[in-house]
């Protein structure tokens, strides 16, 4: 997931570099939603890996 918001990061800025506002902004924001979506998932799999690690053991 983190690789595509790279992806569309660097879309957004190669068409904001070359004047296409609208489609940078839009690639913009899909990055950043990707990123945000990543981080929560990671952030709730490290907290579910953690809780069943201390019942295995």
């Amino acid at each position: 997931m983190l690789k595509w918001a790279i992806i569309f990061a660097v879309i957004g800025l190669i068409a904001g570099a070359l004047g296409f506002t609208g489609a940078a902004g839009a690639a913009m924001g899909i990055a950043k939603l990707l990123f945000w979506v990543g981080l929560v998932i990671a952030v709730i799999l490290f907290i579910l890996g953690v809780t069943i690690a201390k019942k295995v053991t």
